[in-house]
């Protein structure tokens, strides 16, 4: 759900845990880690959003839904591409 930043990422950006959150991965353990904010910066926009601090080892930089939805995105798995949210019109009585 949450985007999530390698080690070397977080440090080099200077973010720092602001709380721990568990969380369940794929195979059903449960781990706590680190959770911190941070501006994520992509071509659509930039946008403030919920990151996990990776432990040592874990390499790869994961875009969550959370960071897709603040920014009002979604992901295309077939074209691996984002793409503008549509979103609902608001009803008015």
């Amino acid at each position: 759900m949450y985007s999530l930043l390698p080690e070397h990422i977080w440090k080099a950006i200077g973010l720092e845990p602001r709380s721990h959150m568990e969380f369940s991965l794929a195979d059903g353990t449960a781990v706590r880690l680190p959770v911190s904010e941070c501006v994520i910066s992509l071509p659509q926009g930039e946008r403030h959003s919920p990151v996990i601090l990776a432990d040592p080892g874990d390499v790869q930089a994961l875009l969550g839904v959370v960071t897709l939805e603040e920014m009002g995105l979604v992901f295309d798995p077939f074209h691996q591409s984002l793409y503008p949210m549509k979103t609902l019109p608001l009803m008015r009585h």
